[in-house]
C-alpha cells in the first residue's frame, strides 16, 4: 500500500513506481510544505520530487519507506 508523499521524512530513504520506472531515493532537504529535493540512492543525482510525479500518478503508483 502506497504511502502519501505528505508523510515523507527528511533522511529517510524511499521507493517509488510510477508509470513502469521505479526509483529509489533520499530525502535530503524539505524547504517548505510539500516540497522536497531528493538524491537519488542509484545514480546519486539530486532533483525535485515532484519533477518525478508531475505527469499524475499511473496505476502502477507506490510509494514505500525502504
Amino acid at each position: 500500500m502506497a504511502i502519501s508523499i505528505d508523510n515523507l521524512r527528511k533522511g529517510k530513504k524511499y521507493r517509488l513506481k510510477n508509470y513502469g520506472e521505479e526509483f529509489e531515493f533520499q530525502v535530503i532537504e524539505m524547504p517548505e510544505d510539500g516540497v522536497y529535493k531528493v538524491k537519488d540512492l542509484t545514480t546519486l543525482d539530486t532533483y525535485m520530487l515532484n519533477e518525478l510525479v508531475k505527469y499524475g500518478k499511473g496505476k502502477d503508483y507506490d510509494l514505500d519507506e525502504l
